[in-house]
């Protein structure tokens, strides 16, 4: 028993599930489930609704050509059986899926690459076109960001010194500056 893959959505379809049509010239077309079946006869490009495959690859969500599909095509050969063959092609089948998962993660990776620069360099240009929007800063609220900023540095230091001791103080950092202890920790 073979696993066909859907002619619109190119799911995996498994025997004697699914729906099978046959033209008039004997061209075969295996549908997976009734939703693909009624958009291909809608005569809908599958290229152009999102769930499809083939969308993803248009797109270039999907590699678009791989060696290791090659594996799953039809062979209409009758080979006799040989039991070094099989267990060759078992490992074989392991090592292709390996392979297959790795170039997928390699894929996505480069896919994804730039994606952080691009999400900040939107969220800068939305900042500048929406800056009537933010709140102004008061001066005096500038001078208390200023004195925070060294607070901050000051705050990391106090715990490396502490480390050493074998009681551990929690400290809590003062708005004005300075530092107050609030319990033991042991």
């Amino acid at each position: 028993m073979r696993v066909e893959t859907c002619y619109f959505c190119s799911r995996p379809q498994y025997p004697s599930k699914g729906i099978t049509f046959v033209r008039n010239d004997g061209k075969k077309f295996m549908f997976c489930r009734s939703k693909c079946h009624k958009n291909f006869k809608m005569k809908r490009n599958p290229r152009k609704l999102k769930w499809t495959k083939a969308f993803r690859k248009s797109v270039g969500k999907e590699r678009p050509v791989d060696t290791t599909l090659t594996f799953a095509a039809r062979r209409n050969i009758p080979i006799r059986y040989n039991r070094d063959l099989v267990s060759t092609t078992l490992r074989a089948m392991q090592r292709v899926s390996e392979i297959k998962a790795k170039r997928e993660r390699v894929f996505y990776k480069n896919r994804m690459a730039g994606n952080k620069e691009r999400e900040k360099a939107t969220n800068r240009k939305l900042v500048a076109e929406n800056e009537h929007l933010l709140p102004r800063i008061r001066g005096s609220e500038k001078l208390a960001a200023e004195m925070e900023e060294p607070l901050e540095m000051e705050a990391m230091e106090i715990p490396a010194q502490k480390a050493k001791s074998k009681k551990r103080v929690k400290q809590r950092m003062l708005l004005g500056g300075g530092v107050e202890d609030e319990m033991d920790v042991d």
